[in-house]
């Protein structure tokens, strides 16, 4: 989750974790609770998406999103490219589940936001620009090489546009899509969704309708995600 300022008093995070959970919960009760709602129970026939909470897009045109846009589950990313704990989940996590995504298993649908401020604005909208050069992976692995997020000066919009070029992006083109008013919509939808989900904390997850705080190892995905799948043992 996000990173914790040291002024603050011990009993804050704790109670700031389970405020945080409450709303991602009662955002997914909330999707769920019509009256046709699938139960969360392993899909009957006729029964597309039964694990869907409401704020997957599955939206083939989605820059963000890696997978088939009717793969049996959606994982839903909040991230910030301040987190160091987002860093850490791309790192160690990330690549196990974009084996399942590739097995077709697993659709990951990222909102990049910013929890951390301006910084954090900058970033996310790069990084949507190198999307619209196919290049999201890319630039997202670059911005948390080795596991680490950048300190807040490297994100200045010449430091964005140098990883652009270090990554052989069509340098002009990112530079006017880094501020162009398409840009600036989709990190604001992901910002409304964020919002709307209760995900004011990063990361924060929504895997199979079912949130999840904190970076965790992927055997915690994993295990989840087997659990969801069609055809897995009980």
């Amino acid at each position: 989750m996000s990173e914790a300022r040291s002024n603050r008093p011990g009993w804050l995070v704790p109670a700031l974790v389970v405020i945080l959970a409450g709303a991602l919960i009662g955002f997914v009760l909330v999707y769920n609770s019509g009256d046709d709602a699938a139960p969360a129970q392993r899909p009957q026939a006729g029964e597309l998406f039964p694990y869907d909470s409401g704020i997957e897009r599955r939206d083939a045109a989605d820059r963000l999103a890696f997978g088939k846009v009717d793969a049996p589950v959606t994982m839903v990313v909040f991230s910030d490219f301040q987190c160091p704990y987002c860093a850490q989940w791309s790192t160690e996590s990330l690549p196990a589940l974009l084996k399942r995504v590739d097995a077709g298993q697993l659709r990951i649908e990222m909102r990049d936001i910013s929890v951390f401020g301006d910084a954090s604005r900058r970033a996310a909208q790069a990084a949507y620009a190198a999307a619209l050069q196919d290049r999201y992976l890319d630039f997202h692995d670059a911005l948390f090489a080795n596991g680490k997020k950048r300190a807040a000066g490297d994100l200045s919009g010449e430091a964005l546009v140098r990883t652009a070029a270090g990554l052989g992006l069509d340098v002009d083109r990112f530079r006017a899509d880094l501020t162009s008013a398409a840009t600036v919509a989709a990190v604001d939808l992901s910002e409304g969704e964020a919002a709307t989900a209760g995900a004011y904390s990063t990361p924060t997850f929504i895997l199979g309708g079912q949130p999840m705080l904190g970076a965790n190892p992927p055997e915690t995905y994993l295990a989840k995600l087997d659990e969801l799948l069609p055809g897995t043992p009980d």
